[in-house]
Protein backbone atom coordinates (compact mmCIF):
# COMPACT_ATOMS: atom_id res chain seq x y z
CA UNK A 1 0.00 0.00 0.00
CA UNK A 2 1.12 3.46 -0.93
CA UNK A 3 1.02 5.23 2.41
CA UNK A 4 4.50 7.11 1.72
CA UNK A 5 2.48 8.64 -1.94
CA UNK A 6 0.39 11.50 -1.89
CA UNK A 7 -1.86 12.13 -4.84
CA UNK A 8 -2.36 15.13 -6.80
CA UNK A 9 -5.31 15.46 -9.50
CA UNK A 10 -4.58 18.02 -11.72
CA UNK A 11 -7.80 19.16 -13.84
CA UNK A 12 -5.86 21.09 -16.38
CA UNK A 13 -8.00 19.27 -18.94
CA UNK A 14 -8.71 21.36 -22.24
CA UNK A 15 -12.02 20.78 -22.81
CA UNK A 16 -12.88 22.88 -26.28
CA UNK A 17 -13.76 19.77 -27.81
CA UNK A 18 -16.66 18.68 -25.19
CA UNK A 19 -18.26 21.85 -24.40
CA UNK A 20 -21.88 20.79 -24.94
CA UNK A 21 -21.24 18.91 -21.56
CA UNK A 22 -19.26 21.65 -19.62
CA UNK A 23 -20.96 24.63 -19.68
CA UNK A 24 -21.63 24.16 -16.24
CA UNK A 25 -19.38 22.10 -14.95
CA UNK A 26 -15.69 21.23 -15.44
CA UNK A 27 -14.75 17.91 -17.60
CA UNK A 28 -13.81 16.13 -14.08
CA UNK A 29 -17.83 15.84 -13.10
CA UNK A 30 -19.53 14.83 -16.25
CA UNK A 31 -21.43 11.77 -16.07
CA UNK A 32 -20.41 8.95 -17.34
CA UNK A 33 -21.42 5.15 -17.12
CA UNK A 34 -24.94 5.57 -15.88
CA UNK A 35 -23.62 6.05 -12.25
CA UNK A 36 -20.83 7.59 -12.42
CA UNK A 37 -18.12 10.88 -12.52
CA UNK A 38 -15.39 11.05 -14.82
CA UNK A 39 -13.26 11.99 -11.94
CA UNK A 40 -14.20 8.77 -10.13
CA UNK A 41 -11.92 6.59 -11.76
CA UNK A 42 -8.59 8.38 -10.63
CA UNK A 43 -9.94 8.62 -7.59
CA UNK A 44 -10.75 5.18 -7.14
CA UNK A 45 -7.36 4.25 -8.72
CA UNK A 46 -5.52 6.09 -5.76
CA UNK A 47 -7.53 5.15 -2.87
CA UNK A 48 -7.23 1.48 -4.02
CA UNK A 49 -3.82 1.92 -3.56
CA UNK A 50 -3.96 3.05 -0.27
CA UNK A 51 -2.97 6.69 -0.99
CA UNK A 52 -5.05 8.66 1.68
CA UNK A 53 -3.57 12.53 1.15
CA UNK A 54 -5.49 13.51 -2.40
CA UNK A 55 -5.32 17.03 -3.71
CA UNK A 56 -7.78 18.13 -6.88
CA UNK A 57 -6.48 21.41 -8.16
CA UNK A 58 -9.55 22.73 -9.66
CA UNK A 59 -11.34 25.35 -11.81
CA UNK A 60 -13.64 27.68 -10.81
CA UNK A 61 -16.82 26.39 -11.79
CA UNK A 62 -16.75 24.05 -9.47
CA UNK A 63 -19.82 23.59 -7.87
CA UNK A 64 -20.87 20.19 -9.09
CA UNK A 65 -17.42 19.15 -8.49
CA UNK A 66 -17.85 19.98 -5.01
CA UNK A 67 -21.59 18.75 -4.58
CA UNK A 68 -19.68 15.44 -6.31
CA UNK A 69 -17.02 14.36 -3.78
CA UNK A 70 -18.25 15.97 -0.55
CA UNK A 71 -15.87 15.41 2.02
CA UNK A 72 -14.43 12.37 0.42
CA UNK A 73 -16.46 9.42 2.14
CA UNK A 74 -17.36 7.51 -0.69
CA UNK A 75 -13.52 6.82 -1.26
CA UNK A 76 -12.66 6.82 2.52
CA UNK A 77 -10.89 9.95 2.56
CA UNK A 78 -13.33 11.76 4.94
CA UNK A 79 -10.29 11.68 7.50
CA UNK A 80 -9.25 14.72 10.31
CA UNK A 81 -5.55 14.08 9.11
CA UNK A 82 -4.88 14.25 5.08
CA UNK A 83 -7.95 13.34 3.18
CA UNK A 84 -9.17 14.48 0.73
CA UNK A 85 -8.53 18.48 -0.15
CA UNK A 86 -10.05 20.92 -3.06
CA UNK A 87 -8.08 23.56 -4.08
CA UNK A 88 -10.06 25.72 -6.75
CA UNK A 89 -8.94 29.29 -5.41
CA UNK A 90 -6.36 30.35 -8.49
CA UNK A 91 -7.07 33.42 -10.58
CA UNK A 92 -5.22 31.78 -13.55
CA UNK A 93 -7.16 28.65 -15.74
CA UNK A 94 -4.73 25.56 -14.94
CA UNK A 95 -5.54 24.75 -18.78
CA UNK A 96 -2.85 27.15 -19.08
CA UNK A 97 -1.45 28.18 -15.91
CA UNK A 98 -1.16 25.54 -13.47
CA UNK A 99 2.30 26.58 -11.64
CA UNK A 100 0.52 29.55 -10.30
CA UNK A 101 -2.12 27.29 -8.57
CA UNK A 102 0.27 25.08 -7.12
CA UNK A 103 2.32 27.92 -5.71
CA UNK A 104 -0.52 29.02 -4.24
CA UNK A 105 -1.08 26.76 -2.52
CA UNK A 106 2.27 25.14 -1.56
CA UNK A 107 1.54 24.37 1.81
CA UNK A 108 -0.54 21.15 0.65
CA UNK A 109 2.85 19.71 -0.01
CA UNK A 110 5.32 21.50 2.12
CA UNK A 111 3.15 20.42 5.18
CA UNK A 112 2.75 16.80 4.13
CA UNK A 113 5.00 13.96 4.81
CA UNK A 114 4.81 11.49 2.13
CA UNK A 115 7.53 11.01 -0.04
CA UNK A 116 6.15 10.90 -3.25
CA UNK A 117 3.80 12.03 -5.37
CA UNK A 118 1.45 11.17 -8.33
CA UNK A 119 -0.11 13.50 -10.50
CA UNK A 120 -2.83 12.89 -12.77
CA UNK A 121 -5.59 14.51 -14.58
CA UNK A 122 -9.11 12.91 -14.60
CA UNK A 123 -10.42 12.33 -18.28
CA UNK A 124 -7.49 9.30 -18.57
CA UNK A 125 -10.08 6.74 -18.03
CA UNK A 126 -8.09 3.27 -16.80
CA UNK A 127 -8.14 0.71 -14.07
CA UNK A 128 -4.69 0.25 -12.90
CA UNK A 129 -2.55 -0.82 -9.50
CA UNK A 130 -0.53 2.21 -8.86
CA UNK A 131 1.74 -0.25 -6.63
CA UNK A 132 3.36 -1.66 -9.09
CA UNK A 133 3.69 1.41 -11.02
CA UNK A 134 5.16 3.16 -7.76
CA UNK A 135 7.81 -0.17 -7.28
CA UNK A 136 8.77 0.03 -10.64
CA UNK A 137 9.64 4.00 -10.24
CA UNK A 138 11.87 3.13 -6.83
CA UNK A 139 13.79 0.59 -8.55
CA UNK A 140 14.36 2.20 -12.22
CA UNK A 141 16.34 5.44 -10.21
CA UNK A 142 14.09 7.86 -12.39
CA UNK A 143 14.02 11.17 -11.09
CA UNK A 144 10.22 11.43 -13.01
CA UNK A 145 8.44 8.09 -14.14
CA UNK A 146 5.97 8.67 -17.18
CA UNK A 147 2.97 6.54 -17.67
CA UNK A 148 2.12 5.59 -20.99
CA UNK A 149 0.12 3.15 -23.30
CA UNK A 150 1.52 1.61 -26.66
CA UNK A 151 -1.83 2.07 -28.78
CA UNK A 152 -2.31 0.89 -32.47
CA UNK A 153 -4.87 2.88 -33.20
CA UNK A 154 -3.54 6.50 -32.57
CA UNK A 155 -4.53 7.73 -36.29
CA UNK A 156 -8.45 6.84 -35.14
CA UNK A 157 -8.15 7.70 -31.43
CA UNK A 158 -6.11 9.96 -29.10
CA UNK A 159 -6.21 12.68 -31.02
CA UNK A 160 -4.54 15.77 -29.57
CA UNK A 161 -3.19 13.45 -26.70
CA UNK A 162 0.65 13.25 -25.89
CA UNK A 163 3.17 11.26 -27.92
CA UNK A 164 6.38 9.79 -26.49
CA UNK A 165 9.46 8.78 -27.91
CA UNK A 166 11.02 7.00 -26.17
CA UNK A 167 14.64 4.82 -26.38
CA UNK A 168 15.45 1.60 -25.34
CA UNK A 169 16.67 2.09 -22.40
CA UNK A 170 12.71 3.62 -21.68
CA UNK A 171 13.98 6.81 -21.25
CA UNK A 172 11.43 9.59 -22.62
CA UNK A 173 13.92 11.94 -25.45
CA UNK A 174 10.89 13.99 -26.60
CA UNK A 175 7.35 15.16 -26.07
CA UNK A 176 5.14 15.62 -28.96
CA UNK A 177 1.66 15.80 -29.64
CA UNK A 178 -0.34 12.79 -31.84
CA UNK A 179 -1.85 14.55 -35.15
CA UNK A 180 -3.31 11.10 -36.23
CA UNK A 181 -1.13 10.24 -38.83
CA UNK A 182 0.48 6.99 -37.46
CA UNK A 183 -1.13 4.05 -35.93
CA UNK A 184 1.10 3.41 -33.34
CA UNK A 185 2.20 5.50 -31.07
CA UNK A 186 3.63 5.70 -27.37
CA UNK A 187 0.30 7.88 -25.89
CA UNK A 188 1.31 9.40 -22.63
CA UNK A 189 -0.87 9.27 -19.66
CA UNK A 190 -0.47 12.38 -18.44
CA UNK A 191 0.50 10.72 -15.27
CA UNK A 192 3.83 11.48 -13.31
CA UNK A 193 5.63 9.78 -10.46
CA UNK A 194 8.05 11.84 -8.53
CA UNK A 195 9.38 13.17 -5.60
CA UNK A 196 7.46 15.33 -3.43
CA UNK A 197 10.25 17.70 -2.59
CA UNK A 198 11.45 17.55 -6.45
CA UNK A 199 7.96 18.68 -6.90
CA UNK A 200 7.95 21.62 -4.97
CA UNK A 201 11.71 22.32 -6.25
CA UNK A 202 10.05 22.43 -9.85
CA UNK A 203 7.08 24.30 -8.70
CA UNK A 204 9.18 27.19 -7.27
CA UNK A 205 12.02 27.34 -9.50
CA UNK A 206 9.50 28.03 -12.62
CA UNK A 207 7.85 30.37 -11.09
CA UNK A 208 11.15 32.19 -9.47
CA UNK A 209 12.32 31.85 -13.16
CA UNK A 210 9.68 32.59 -15.12
CA UNK A 211 10.41 29.01 -16.95
CA UNK A 212 6.93 27.38 -17.62
CA UNK A 213 3.42 28.34 -16.56
CA UNK A 214 2.23 24.22 -16.99
CA UNK A 215 4.07 21.63 -14.92
CA UNK A 216 4.24 19.08 -17.53
CA UNK A 217 5.94 21.65 -19.34
CA UNK A 218 8.93 21.78 -17.47
CA UNK A 219 8.86 18.68 -17.04
CA UNK A 220 9.24 17.91 -21.16
CA UNK A 221 11.54 20.76 -21.33
CA UNK A 222 13.82 19.75 -18.58
CA UNK A 223 14.75 16.39 -20.27
CA UNK A 224 18.61 16.93 -19.79
CA UNK A 225 18.51 18.29 -16.77
CA UNK A 226 15.80 15.15 -15.06
CA UNK A 227 15.97 11.24 -15.68
CA UNK A 228 12.57 10.90 -16.90
CA UNK A 229 11.68 7.67 -17.18
CA UNK A 230 8.80 5.40 -18.39
CA UNK A 231 5.91 2.81 -17.41
CA UNK A 232 4.15 1.22 -19.47
CA UNK A 233 0.26 0.43 -18.64
CA UNK A 234 -1.11 -2.26 -20.87
CA UNK A 235 -4.95 -2.21 -19.65
CA UNK A 236 -7.75 -0.71 -21.60
CA UNK A 237 -6.91 3.44 -21.83
CA UNK A 238 -9.34 6.29 -23.04
CA UNK A 239 -8.93 9.40 -23.00
CA UNK A 240 -11.81 11.62 -23.11
CA UNK A 241 -11.02 15.09 -24.80
CA UNK A 242 -13.74 15.31 -27.00
CA UNK A 243 -17.69 15.03 -27.23
CA UNK A 244 -16.71 11.64 -29.70
CA UNK A 245 -14.35 9.91 -27.26
CA UNK A 246 -17.17 10.72 -24.59
CA UNK A 247 -19.40 8.96 -26.70
CA UNK A 248 -17.20 6.31 -27.67
CA UNK A 249 -16.26 5.55 -23.93
CA UNK A 250 -19.47 5.31 -23.01
CA UNK A 251 -19.89 2.40 -25.26
CA UNK A 252 -17.16 0.60 -24.50
CA UNK A 253 -18.92 -0.14 -21.24
CA UNK A 254 -20.93 -2.20 -23.04
CA UNK A 255 -18.10 -4.86 -23.84
CA UNK A 256 -18.19 -7.06 -21.46
CA UNK A 257 -14.69 -7.85 -21.45
CA UNK A 258 -13.80 -4.06 -21.08
CA UNK A 259 -16.32 -3.56 -18.37
CA UNK A 260 -15.35 -6.16 -16.24
CA UNK A 261 -11.91 -4.89 -16.28
CA UNK A 262 -12.56 -1.26 -15.56
CA UNK A 263 -15.18 -2.48 -12.29
CA UNK A 264 -12.55 -4.82 -11.35
CA UNK A 265 -13.98 -6.46 -8.02
CA UNK A 266 -10.11 -6.49 -7.14
CA UNK A 267 -10.10 -2.72 -8.01
CA UNK A 268 -13.21 -1.14 -7.40
CA UNK A 269 -14.41 2.27 -8.94
CA UNK A 270 -16.61 4.13 -5.93
CA UNK A 271 -19.09 7.03 -6.32
CA UNK A 272 -21.45 8.94 -4.71
CA UNK A 273 -23.81 6.61 -4.07
CA UNK A 274 -27.54 7.55 -4.15
CA UNK A 275 -30.47 5.64 -2.61
CA UNK A 276 -32.85 4.97 -5.53
CA UNK A 277 -35.35 2.22 -5.97
CA UNK A 278 -34.44 -0.85 -8.65
CA UNK A 279 -35.36 0.02 -12.09
CA UNK A 280 -38.77 -0.76 -13.47
CA UNK A 281 -39.40 -2.61 -15.95
CA UNK A 282 -42.78 -2.63 -17.38
CA UNK A 283 -44.03 -5.75 -19.94
CA UNK A 284 -44.15 -3.80 -22.79
CA UNK A 285 -40.13 -3.36 -22.58
CA UNK A 286 -37.01 -4.64 -24.23
CA UNK A 287 -33.26 -4.06 -23.16
CA UNK A 288 -30.76 -5.01 -25.22
CA UNK A 289 -27.13 -4.81 -24.63
CA UNK A 290 -27.16 -1.88 -22.49
CA UNK A 291 -26.88 -0.07 -18.81
CA UNK A 292 -29.20 1.35 -16.96
CA UNK A 293 -28.96 2.51 -13.79
CA UNK A 294 -31.69 2.34 -11.00
CA UNK A 295 -34.13 4.73 -10.50
CA UNK A 296 -35.54 4.70 -13.87
CA UNK A 297 -39.25 3.54 -15.40
CA UNK A 298 -38.37 1.49 -18.70
CA UNK A 299 -41.58 0.86 -20.76
CA UNK A 300 -39.84 1.22 -24.32
CA UNK A 301 -37.26 -0.19 -26.43
CA UNK A 302 -33.59 0.48 -25.35
CA UNK A 303 -30.81 -1.29 -27.70
CA UNK A 304 -26.97 0.02 -27.18
CA UNK A 305 -27.52 2.59 -24.41
CA UNK A 306 -26.59 3.31 -21.41
CA UNK A 307 -28.97 4.99 -19.10
CA UNK A 308 -28.22 6.94 -15.68
CA UNK A 309 -30.64 7.40 -12.44
CA UNK A 310 -34.33 8.36 -12.69
CA UNK A 311 -34.52 8.61 -16.38
CA UNK A 312 -38.51 7.54 -17.95
CA UNK A 313 -38.44 6.00 -21.22
CA UNK A 314 -42.25 6.21 -22.73
CA UNK A 315 -44.18 3.32 -24.68
CA UNK A 316 -43.51 2.28 -27.98
CA UNK A 317 -40.62 4.95 -27.75
CA UNK A 318 -37.06 3.21 -29.31
CA UNK A 319 -33.61 4.14 -28.15
CA UNK A 320 -30.25 3.28 -30.12
CA UNK A 321 -27.00 3.73 -29.12
CA UNK A 322 -27.67 6.54 -27.16
CA UNK A 323 -26.59 7.89 -23.91
CA UNK A 324 -29.15 9.28 -21.49
CA UNK A 325 -28.54 11.57 -18.10
CA UNK A 326 -30.23 11.52 -14.62
CA UNK A 327 -33.70 12.38 -14.59
CA UNK A 328 -33.96 12.54 -17.91
CA UNK A 329 -37.99 12.02 -19.61
CA UNK A 330 -38.39 10.87 -23.19
CA UNK A 331 -42.39 10.61 -24.12
CA UNK A 332 -44.40 7.97 -25.84
CA UNK A 333 -43.85 7.20 -29.22
CA UNK A 334 -40.40 8.62 -29.86
CA UNK A 335 -37.36 7.29 -31.57
CA UNK A 336 -33.85 8.31 -31.04
CA UNK A 337 -30.76 7.63 -32.21
CA UNK A 338 -26.56 8.43 -31.21
CA UNK A 339 -28.31 11.24 -28.71
CA UNK A 340 -26.79 12.29 -25.31
CA UNK A 341 -29.19 14.09 -23.16
CA UNK A 342 -28.16 15.89 -20.46
CA UNK A 343 -29.33 15.89 -16.83
CA UNK A 344 -33.12 16.78 -16.53
CA UNK A 345 -34.09 16.72 -20.01
CA UNK A 346 -37.96 16.43 -21.39
CA UNK A 347 -38.54 15.26 -24.66
CA UNK A 348 -42.11 15.52 -25.60
CA UNK A 349 -43.58 12.36 -27.16
CA UNK A 350 -43.90 11.54 -31.12
CA UNK A 351 -40.45 13.08 -31.56
CA UNK A 352 -37.46 12.04 -33.82
CA UNK A 353 -33.91 12.76 -33.16
CA UNK A 354 -30.86 11.26 -35.30
CA UNK A 355 -27.36 12.13 -34.52
CA UNK A 356 -24.11 10.53 -35.55
CA UNK A 357 -21.08 7.53 -34.33
CA UNK A 358 -18.85 10.45 -35.11
CA UNK A 359 -21.20 13.63 -33.99
CA UNK A 360 -24.03 12.66 -31.82
CA UNK A 361 -26.57 14.73 -31.33
CA UNK A 362 -26.34 16.95 -27.77
CA UNK A 363 -29.39 18.32 -25.98
CA UNK A 364 -28.20 20.76 -23.24
CA UNK A 365 -29.44 20.33 -20.28
CA UNK A 366 -32.66 21.48 -18.65
CA UNK A 367 -33.97 21.77 -22.40
CA UNK A 368 -37.83 20.77 -23.06
CA UNK A 369 -38.02 19.29 -26.47
CA UNK A 370 -41.66 19.76 -26.99
CA UNK A 371 -43.54 19.75 -30.82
Amino acid sequence: MLNNYMGIINLDENEDDIMELTVRRPLASVPIAGRYRIIDFILSNMTNAGIENIGIFAKNNSRSLMDHISNGRPWDLNRKKYGLRLFNFSTQSPESNDMEAFMENLDFLKLSNQEYVIMAPSYMIYNIDFTEAARAHEESGNDITILYKKVNNADKAFKGCESLNINEEGRVLSVGRNVGDKKTLNVGMETYILKRELFIEMVSYCIRTGYCRKFKTGIYTSLERYKVGTYEFKGYLSCVNSLEKYFDTNMDFLNPKINAELFSQTRPIMTKSKDEAPTKYTKNSKVINSIVANGSIIDGHVENCVISRRVKIGANTVLKNCIILQATDVGDDSHLSYVITDKNVSIEGGKELKGDPEYPLVILKKKNFQN
